[in-house]
């Protein structure tokens, strides 16, 4: 019996080499985010500012490849460290308006590419669609135990 976890398998093998619709690598002159980048920043912006600790254990990374991480988004001037705003000893990363900026760019890029995409399906099968890719997510998260903050 073949089930249909195969086709899912396959399917998300193709999305995944799209690179997320438009094929971009690394932080170019057009102000394009890495996707390391826009990730960091998406979670910094819903969550709040973290700290490094805070950022390894919500990505499941280690503190090394998150120093590097977020010392490449603080040159571009997309975060900055500040005191923890609660008192604790750690400094934080926090959005700057520059980043927010940045992330709004790239974020409606990406819409507007979905859009491309997606031109074609009614609001029904493109809601359908988020609905399906939202359980997904959810239950991988469920999975790894690190439950991604939603808007």
């Amino acid at each position: 019996m073949t089930r249909a976890t195969h086709e899912v398998e396959y399917e998300q093998m193709l999305l995944s080499r799209h690179g997320l619709l438009t094929h971009r690598k690394g932080r170019r002159q057009d102000g394009v985010l890495e996707r390391s980048a826009y990730i960091l920043l998406s979670r910094i912006r819903i969550q709040g500012p973290m700290s490094v600790g805070e950022l390894s254990e919500a990505f499941d990374l280690d503190a090394s490849t998150l120093n590097r991480q977020t010392a490449a988004v603080m040159r571009a001037g997309l975060v900055e460290r500040i005191p923890d705003p609660d008192g604790g000893m750690a400094r934080k990363f926090r959005i700057t308006d520059a980043g927010a900026e940045a992330l709004d760019a790239e974020r409606e890029g990406m819409v507007t590419s979905l859009e491309r995409v997606m031109t074609d399906w009614s609001d029904e099968d493109i809601s359908a669609f988020a609905g399906y890719l939202r359980r997904f997510n959810m239950d991988i998260e469920r999975l790894g135990g690190r439950p991604w903050p939603r808007p």
